[in-house]
């Protein structure tokens, strides 16, 4: 007996910019007589490319020739920039919403927590959105009442559970439906980047409990920017492009070719528009890497050296009250600190334009290769406004072989966390 339970064959799902049907009578008339024969929409125009940059013509392919198999209790990563069709394919596979052509084979039922906002009444307190969302999984009242304290406990809301949902923060509303979505046994669990909504401390909760379904033979579907999530959790991956498979395979491998992918900016400190990035559209990173006193761009620097990090940041519209953020990985591209002013006295405010910025980093690192990400957020909302990781490659380097010796390195560790920075 196969242990195949989702099967995807030759998945396209195509939108028409600006108009919900064909945007003519005959047109949708001939779709309709097209669908009832079992034929192809004769609208469609294959081949087009889904670049957000460069889309012509009044079609976009969000989804094209899309085919994978997913084995009983792997956890497949989902990644790609931006714009790569991930959260399209989430929702065609939770039956949000129909493809345009192809099918979907699978056993069992799923659950799927894609976006805050999706899957609760909000008028329904926390209490009937379980019991309703177990119905629609075809669950019998007693199955639910067994897991209803579980699902409660996880959510750590249950001050809150006979409030209508409607009065619950975004926080509070993810930790409820991923406790309901996880704990109500569906054989296939379908996760999207919606749990960057929580706090670092129930991520990685939520994350040990995918690995608890995985365990127990359920299948996990999981869509993240943070690759080291992805990295941990998952056994098999697929990267994205532009609406079509770009790569398939084990997830070291998927996040190998990814990463070559983006080598090219590491090196280079230069941030194209499309880059992996989340960005609201009121600025934008263009480029940022480190320089030495003359303002050159460095690669290498000694451990204690001074650190300046040159920023470039095209701003779309005014914005006031802001504070930047320095994300710090390894080698890896495991993040292992992050750089902010925690002592912060006056938020900057920036006109709409260019802007460069020079930010003064306090250098506590060991010797080896790192890299760095850069955000921008509201204060003290912490809403982002733009935010790019892995932005520029760096090394250090120890000193003379005297400041070696006289260096008790091994109590060092690699990075003092919350240092402050100063812009210019």
């Amino acid at each position: 007996m196969s242990n195949i339970v989702l099967s995807v064959e030759n998945l396209y799902k195509q939108y028409r910019l600006g108009t919900v049907g064909t945007g003519t009578m005959r047109d949708d008339l001939a779709r309709f007589w097209a669908k009832l024969r079992g034929k192809e929409d004769p609208n469609l125009k294959i081949g087009e490319v889904n670049d957000r940059n460069s889309i012509e013509g009044d079609y976009v392919w969000a989804l094209q020739d899309i085919n994978f198999e997913v084995k009983q209790g792997e956890v497949l990563g989902i990644i790609g920039k931006n714009g790569a069709g991930k959260s399209t394919l989430l929702k065609i596979l939770s039956k949000v919403t129909s493809p345009t052509k192809g099918q979907i084979k699978t056993k069992g039922r799923i659950a799927s927590l894609l976006e805050v906002g999706t899957g609760f009444h909000p008028e329904l307190t926390g209490r009937e959105n379980i019991f309703l969302n177990g119905a629609i999984l075809g669950m019998t009242k007693n199955d639910i009442r067994s897991k209803f304290d579980e699902i409660v406990e996880f959510s750590g809301i249950g001050k809150y559970i006979d409030t209508p949902v409607k009065r619950y923060s975004s926080g509070m509303y993810v930790r409820l439906a991923f406790a309901v979505a996880a704990h109500l046994e569906p054989e296939i669990l379908i996760i999207d980047e919606v749990l960057a909504v929580g706090d670092a401390e129930f991520q990685k909760k939520c994350l040990g409990k995918m690995k608890d379904v995985s365990g127990q033979g359920r299948t996990v579907l999981f869509v993240s920017h943070n690759l080291q999530a992805i990295k941990n959790l998952c056994t098999q991956g697929i990267l994205m492009k532009y609406g079509v498979l770009d790569t398939v395979g084990s997830i070291e491998e998927v996040i190998g070719q990814y990463m070559k992918k983006n080598a090219d900016m590491s090196m280079s400190g230069n941030i194209p528009l499309d880059a992996e990035r989340y960005n609201t559209g009121e600025a934008k990173f263009l480029s940022a890497f480190l320089v030495d006193e003359k303002g050159e761009k460095v690669k290498n620097v000694f451990f204690r050296q001074a650190l300046k990090l040159f920023v470039e940041l095209e701003v779309y519209q005014d914005i006031e009250n802001v504070i930047f953020f320095v994300h710090i990985s390894n080698s890896s591209k495991d993040e292992i600190g992050m750089v902010s002013d925690e002592n912060i006295q006056i938020t900057p405010n920036f006109l709409k334009g260019t802007h460069q910025l020079y930010f003064d980093i306090p250098n506590h690192f060991s010797d080896g290769q790192y890299s760095f990400g850069i955000r921008i957020s509201y204060y003290p909302s912490g809403n982002d406004i733009d935010f790019v990781e892995n932005v520029y490659d760096f090394e250090i380097e120890k000193l003379s072989s005297k400041e070696k010796k006289d260096f008790v390195w091994s109590k060092h560790g690699d990075f003092f966390f919350h240092t402050n920075f100063t812009f210019k």
